[in-house]
C-alpha cells in the first residue's frame, strides 16, 4: 500500500468537496457523460492529479456523488422538516421544500438511466424511494391517518411529486407553486 503525505499532493488542489459538488452539478445536467476528469479539472482550475488524490477511481467518485445526493436530497430535507412540531406543520414544510424546483432535479433521471447497468445503484434508489415514502407515512400517521391509509396516500404523494417535477422540468415554476400544489394534494390528502 502506498502511503501519501502532504508533500505528495499536487501543487494546485481542489478539495474533495469541490470535486463532489462539481460532479453533482455535471451529473445533474449531463449524466455519466458529464463526468470527465480532464474537463472537470479545467473547470476547477487544478491539476487532474487532484482528482486521483481524493478518489481512487471514477466509480468511487460516482459513489461519493450519489452519497452527496442522498444526504442533500433526503436526509437533510428530513432533518429540516423535523424541526417543525406538529405532523401538519412538518407535512406543509415537506411540500414547500420538495415541490420547489431545483437546478439538480435531473440528477435522479440520469441516475436511474445509469442504474440500468448497475444493480447496486438500482437497489440503492429503491431503498431511498422506500425511505422517503416511509417518512411520508410517518408524517401522515402524525396527522391522524390510519397506518394502511397513510401508506397508500404516501405512495400516491411520492408518485405525484415525481410527476409534478417531470411536468415542470423545462418550464418556469410559478411563484405560488405551494398554493397550487396544496390545492391539488387536498384532493387525496386532507390536511388535518
Amino acid at each position: 500500500m502506498i502511503r501519501r503525505n502532504r508533500l505528495d499532493m499536487p501543487k494546485i488542489v481542489a478539495s474533495q468537496n469541490d470535486w463532489i459538488k462539481l460532479g453533482y452539478q455535471l451529473f445533474s445536467s449531463s449524466g455519466i457523460m458529464g463526468i470527465n476528469v480532464d474537463q472537470m479539472s479545467k473547470l476547477l482550475k487544478c491539476n487532474k492529479s487532484s482528482f486521483y488524490w481524493h478518489f481512487k477511481t471514477k466509480d468511487e467518485f460516482i459513489d461519493r456523488i450519489i452519497a452527496h445526493w442522498i444526504s442533500s436530497d433526503t436526509h437533510q430535507i428530513i432533518k429540516l422538516v423535523d424541526t417543525e412540531l406538529s405532523g401538519r406543520a412538518k407535512f406543509e414544510n415537506l411540500v414547500k421544500i420538495s415541490f420547489k424546483k431545483d437546478a439538480h432535479l435531473d440528477f435522479v433521471f440520469f441516475l436511474k438511466r445509469y442504474a440500468r447497468k448497475n444493480k447496486k445503484i438500482t437497489k440503492l434508489i429503491d431503498q431511498i424511494d422506500a425511505e422517503r415514502i416511509n417518512y411520508v407515512v410517518k408524517l401522515l400517521i402524525e396527522m391522524k391517518y390510519p397506518k394502511k391509509e397513510a401508506s397508500i396516500k404516501a405512495q400516491i404523494f411520492y408518485k405525484y411529486l415525481i410527476g409534478y417535477h417531470e411536468m415542470i422540468r423545462y418550464k418556469k415554476q410559478e411563484k405560488d407553486y405551494y398554493k397550487e400544489v396544496m390545492n391539488e394534494l387536498n384532493h387525496f390528502i386532507k390536511i388535518k
